[in-house]
């Protein structure tokens, strides 16, 4: 907190603590789960913060009540998530798992078997959302030498083919024809009605043999059943996830719950991480920086970044 106190602009008032502050005459709150009682209880409010990326359930119904108060996140964690996929991406197409518990038991024949290492320089990646993480993972992937496809919702005309970038640009509607081109599919997407299910047992299979798909969206885009038997009879080649389809609903269950209904942690072609793409050693320093500038902005009267899209959902 001292931090970011220490960034913020001379003037601007902090208040934090459980409570209501009193008087209530705050411009900004900054809560992930706002209460109802702390959007009324200001007539000065007039925006919201969620100080993480994607908004809630319960948020994004509440904040739909108030079209006039604005709702901002954040987008801090966007460069260790983008990390976290491409370490997802290269685990997956190099086997890495399966070939360091090899080792552990100090089993060598892998080492003598035919290598199913994918080769990565020169492939197409296929980037679903185009937003703060997939714009940094498709420059991480340009650095491996694969060419990159970004698909996002709108893309304007003339605007398809990135220059400076060398990313091309595809618009939602052209997914199906991009599948087939697609050496890894690699999921940005925020959870939304629209992205329920996008990717299921039909997208699955127009990708190309030897394909590669990384989730660090959010689980229920890609059906779980469609997934685990594309993995388990070889339609899909590999797979890294960071986003799951049951979590634990209290401190107790986070020893003893399966991330999913299918066994997924028998397939050897599966990278399984616990949704914790977005944290490292430096994450709580980026949001605070992150949050600074927002409010920064705020106080300025300057465009405050990252607003969300109610009727879309981010």
């Amino acid at each position: 907190m001292q931090d970011l106190r220490h960034r913020l602009d001379a003037g601007i008032q902090l208040t934090t603590g459980p409570g209501l502050p009193s008087p209530a005459a705050y411009h900004v709150l900054v809560a992930g789960r706002p209460r109802r009682e702390e959007v009324i209880a200001s007539p000065h409010l007039r925006a919201v913060v969620v100080p993480w990326a994607g908004i809630p359930e319960s948020t994004w119904q509440l904040m739909r009540e108030f079209p006039g108060i604005a709702v901002h996140n954040l987008h801090h964690n966007a460069l260790p998530v983008a990390e976290h996929a491409l370490a997802l991406l290269l685990a997956a197409a190099k086997f890495v798992v399966p070939m360091d518990r090899a080792l552990r038991g100090h089993d060598w024949r892998p080492r003598y078997e035919p290598n199913p290492s994918l080769l990565l320089e020169g492939r197409t990646a296929l980037i679903l959302g185009y937003g703060a993480i997939g714009r940094k993972l498709a420059m991480m992937c340009r650095g491996l030498g694969m060419d990159v496809i970004a698909v996002r919702r709108q893309v304007p005309e003339g605007s398809r083919w990135q220059e400076d970038t060398g990313i091309l640009l595809a618009p939602a509607e052209d997914l199906h024809t991009l599948l087939p081109r697609a050496a890894a599919l690699l999921i940005c997407l925020p959870h939304t009605p629209e992205t329920t299910g996008l990717i299921g047992a039909r997208e699955l299979a127009l990708l190309p043999p030897q394909a590669v798909l990384v989730n660090v969206g959010r689980g229920p885009i890609v059906d779980e059943a469609a997934l685990y038997h594309a993995l388990r009879d070889g339609r899909l080649c590999a797979a890294g996830l960071d986003v799951w389809y049951n979590y634990p609903q209290d401190a107790e269950a986070r020893g003893h719950t399966a991330p999913s209904a299918y066994p997924f942690h028998e397939l050897p072609n599966v990278v399984m991480s616990p949704h914790r793409a977005g944290g490292s050693t430096g994450t709580e320093a980026l949001r605070v920086r992150h949050l600074a500038r927002l409010l920064n902005a705020a106080a300025r009267g300057e465009p405050v970044p990252n607003r969300v899209d109610l009727e879309a959902g981010y």
